[in-house]
């Protein structure tokens, strides 16, 4: 009778599906991720640095303020190239692999 009963039960369970697979684990959406970054923390840094240039300069600091100037502008251009690459290298992969 006991083994009757589990039986019935175990099979009211696989019919309802309570011990089918685990469903597939879903990824972390990186485009999500930087869209975040883009949109919210880069424009609050570059506040940043421009409060702090013009505080270099208003104290005569002006040497300072084009050397930091100019790194930003560097770090920006190495940004944009490492994006352009990044690109450049998914079409050699599709060129190749397709």
């Amino acid at each position: 009778m006991i083994a009757t009963d589990i039986a019935a039960q175990l099979a009211t369970a696989l019919q309802h599906g309570a011990l089918a697979a685990p469903a597939e684990p879903k990824g972390i959406n990186t485009e999500g991720v930087v869209t975040f970054f883009a949109s919210n923390i880069a424009p609050i840094l570059l506040a940043v640095l421009g409060v702090i240039f013009i505080g270099r300069a208003s104290r005569g600091e002006i040497s300072k303020v084009l050397t930091s100037s100019a790194i930003a502008i560097v770090g920006l251009a190495f940004i944009a190239g490492a994006a352009t690459l990044f690109f450049v290298g998914d079409y050699l992969i599709n060129l190749l692999f397709s």
